[in-house]
């Protein structure tokens, strides 16, 4: 089932978000056992990946032990998004050492995360000029680019590389020792966290070299393996993740400050993806895909959060986008999910061409 917002503008208005968040109240306590256990056992896991893509002999095997563990490096990163929420453990304190400690496989900077996730984009949640992440271009954006960036554009948004996004235009420009232009605030912690994710990574480079040469396999096939493959597969995971959560033919984007306000964006702006089969990848995943209650109440828990979109899907029916995972569906967004028309409020062609129903008024 799919929902659309100008379905929903038909159905009974959506309550203030102080309602909303007190449907929610028994789904937001949180256990610290339950966290350090989760957070155990990941990182046991992630390191008997590693130790066995060093030890293991066939080529093929390593390659299938290195994509195991990019995976792996994604739940540990949704952990560490959670305890960067502060809805990991009871305490705040262990909660940003511990969202460090988790985010390290992936080399992300914590507190950068946190200005950039936190407050930016749960605050601005599809709002143009604030939230960043995977923000459509509009047609004058776009035909203003040099060729080479159309190009990458158009990459970008061709469903083949949600991971070069993520590593290039996230990790890269925004997470990593950014730029004035990218982070004109400067803080101290910005400074020592990026150190301590290049410290992270120069011990785990370091370490495959002199476990290569004292197991004598080949140091390239090894780093290849140990530490470029898992980090490839771990940025297409969250380029893919962040990119379904936002962009759908249903999902409005805004660029006027109280259209967006009104629209109550931490409902209308997120996609609840469904995967049926035999397989949950929605828990293999620590539930991240129950976006929707994620957005309206940020101090839920992980393992909590199944609860608490049930919850909303039923108080709210008509207005929250539930979308269940094809790679049909997958590839049909990518083609008409290209640009943005804010004015009208809907998806176009990087011709201009339409590919949805105007979901605005204009004004």
């Amino acid at each position: 089932m799919t929902v659309s917002p100008a379905t929903s503008a038909q159905e009974t208005a959506i309550p203030h978000r102080k309602q909303i968040r007190g449907w929610l109240i028994p789904y937001s306590a949180r256990s610290t056992p339950r966290a350090f256990w989760l957070s155990t056992f990941d990182l046991l896991l992630f390191s008997l990946l590693l130790w066995a893509t060093i030890v293991a002999q066939p080529a093929w095997l390593k390659l299938v032990l290195a994509a195991v563990n990019g995976f792996v490096i994604g739940r540990l990163f949704v952990l560490g998004h959670d305890a960067c929420h502060q809805s990991f453990t009871v305490h705040r304190r262990l909660n940003r050492w511990l969202g460090r400690v988790l985010m390290l496989p992936s080399l992300t900077t914590y507190s950068l995360w946190d200005v950039g996730h936190n407050v930016v984009h749960h605050g601005y949640t599809n709002l143009k000029d604030f939230d960043f992440v995977w923000q459509p271009k509009t047609l004058a954006e776009y035909q203003a680019m040099p060729r080479w960036r159309r190009v990458l554009e158009r990459v970008y948004r061709s469903g083949w590389a949600p991971g070069l996004y993520y590593l290039v235009e996230m990790w890269w420009l925004r997470l990593y020792f950014p730029s004035r232009r990218q982070m004109p605030t400067r803080r101290r912690i910005f400074m020592l966290d990026s150190l301590l994710v290049s410290a992270a990574m120069l011990a785990w480079i370091v370490g495959l070299v002199i476990a290569a040469r004292a197991t004598q396999q080949s140091v390239a096939w090894l780093l290849v393996t140990g530490f470029v493959v898992p980090q490839l597969v771990w940025n297409s995971m969250i380029g893919f993740i962040v990119y379904v959560h936002h962009t759908h033919p249903d999902i409005v984007w805004y660029q006027d400050k109280l259209s967006w306000g009104r629209a109550q964006p931490f409902v209308s702006t997120t996609v609840h993806l469904r995967f049926d089969g035999w397989l949950d990848w929605g828990t293999l995943i620590h539930h991240i895909n129950e976006h929707t209650a994620h957005h309206v109440d940020m101090t839920i828990p992980l393992y909590r959060l199944r609860k608490a979109q049930r919850v909303l899907e039923e108080k709210l029916p008509g207005h929250i986008v539930v979308q269940t995972f094809s790679w049909r569906w997958y590839f049909e967004t990518a083609r008409r999910c290209r640009l943005y028309d804010y004015a009208l409020g809907r998806w176009i062609d990087y011709d201009g061409r339409p590919t949805g129903t105007p979901s605005l008024q204009q004004t």
